[in-house]
């Protein structure tokens, strides 16, 4: 690897997203009243989402033009390779995080869950054991369905205090399970880790690759929400670790969280070597013929074309982050807290509060915001909820507000 690029600080403003829209313009009543996809669909006009992870911000401008210009010249037929979306990603990972990536180990799917689906159909086309460090994404568990495989959850651990969680990989846990009799024939690796926006270290990640070299362990690494690492933090790409170490292992990413295009439906499966290279030719011609044509245009915008976009993003980000913060400190006093290095997703621990049976429930139905409920996200979730923090600070701010009012309603009736 060669080092990454040095980010220039990003001259940010409190009163608009990254691509100049005044909050006020992405209140939820606006969004509401011009989008269309689940987010402000599945719930009641009264019910504030901030459940799944999809950015309230404006798509970068530079990539709305690459999609009109494609609409415009008709270009919306079938694909069968990634073009010029190898390329694009190979010089945006060599930038960003120092992953000098061959354009032929570039391959394209609809989205990361088909990618993780379809490479593990190849990897395990007799089945075997997944295992994933729970609390982690939802749709692991759903996805994995798919396959004839038995999924073996091994939780992350608490490294942290009583007011602060430092969740890390246990990696004595998963060695044990690597050594067990019955063997994990495949990690699935969130990298950084959804929920808690965790960055696995180097040293961490060179560990696990010698584990699973040692126990031929096929690894998976999920690294769609690298692009957006924190300012003072840095990602780790898992690939050249894994070449280094001897291991077996893919990437799947896209440009979707970092810059809001998950409905373009277009992702990229990255062989870690010329092994999984290999591996990866044998995925089915219709992997990549189902990719949107309009969403590879829009992943090449976005590397190529919109990052000042990404990185004014992370600015208001990290600045909902530390609002975030500091409401749970002077409203919810008994919640902890795990602030993202990558991402806009933060986890709250609901277990010291009143309302510590169903803070899920209890928020959405009562305090009218939706939120990630802890308990999809397999072991060690329960209590917890997950919020979303790519929204305006005004929409933050409320949330917590009505949270607040409802644990306090709880602490009031259990005093009586």
């Amino acid at each position: 690897m060669h080092a990454p690029e040095n980010r220039d600080p990003v001259a940010t403003t409190t009163v608009s997203d990254p691509s100049g829209v005044p909050f006020e313009s992405i209140s939820p009543e606006s969004l509401r009243a011009a989008r269309t996809s689940i987010k402000w669909t599945r719930y009641p006009e009264d019910v504030l989402p901030l459940f799944v992870a999809e950015m309230d911000f404006t798509v970068s401008p530079a990539i709305q033009q690459t999609i009109v210009e494609r609409v415009l010249a008709s270009d919306t037929g079938y694909l069968d390779a990634p073009g010029p979306l190898a390329p694009a990603f190979a010089e945006f990972a060599g930038d960003r995080w120092g992953w000098d990536v061959d354009p032929s180990y570039v391959h394209i799917c609809t989205d990361v869950s088909a990618g993780i689906v379809e490479t593990l159909r190849l990897a395990l086309p007799q089945g075997g054991r997944v295992a994933i460090t729970t609390p982690v994404y939802p749709s692991f568990f759903e996805m994995l369905e798919e396959l004839p495989v038995e999924i073996v959850e091994i939780p992350l651990v608490d490294r942290g205090g009583d007011s602060v969680p430092d969740m890390r990989l246990d990696l004595d846990a998963l060695a044990g399970e690597f050594e067990s009799a019955a063997g994990i024939d495949a990690l699935l690796l969130c990298s950084p880790h959804n929920p808690h926006g965790l960055i696995h270290t180097e040293d961490e990640l060179s560990r696990l690759a010698r584990l699973a070299q040692a126990h031929d362990v096929f690894i998976v690494s999920d690294e769609i929400h690298a692009p957006l690492t924190h300012s003072e933090h840095v990602f780790v790409p898992f690939a050249p670790i894994a070449a280094e170490a001897g291991t077996r292992a893919v990437t799947v990413t896209s440009a979707s969280k970092g810059w809001n295009l998950a409905g373009t439906k277009c992702a990229v499966i990255v062989a870690s070597s010329g092994r999984e290279n290999l591996l990866l030719r044998r995925l089915p011609p219709e992997v990549a013929c189902r990719t949107s044509i309009l969403g590879l245009h829009a992943n090449v915008a976005a590397f190529r074309h919109a990052r000042e976009w990404l990185d004014a993003a992370v600015s208001r980000i990290e600045r909902n982050a530390g609002l975030l913060a500091e409401l749970v400190a002077s409203l919810l006093p008994g919640v902890r807290c795990s602030l993202p290095q990558a991402g806009y997703l933060a986890w709250l621990d609901f277990r010291g509060t009143s309302i510590a049976d169903d803070p899920h429930g209890t928020i959405l139905h009562e305090a009218r915001v939706a939120l990630g409920d802890g308990r999809a996200f397999g072991r060690g979730g329960a209590g917890h909820v997950r919020i979303n923090l790519a929204c305006a600070p005004d929409t933050l701010r409320t949330a917590v507000a009505r949270i607040a009012a409802v644990v306090e309603e709880h602490e009031a009736e259990d005093e009586r």
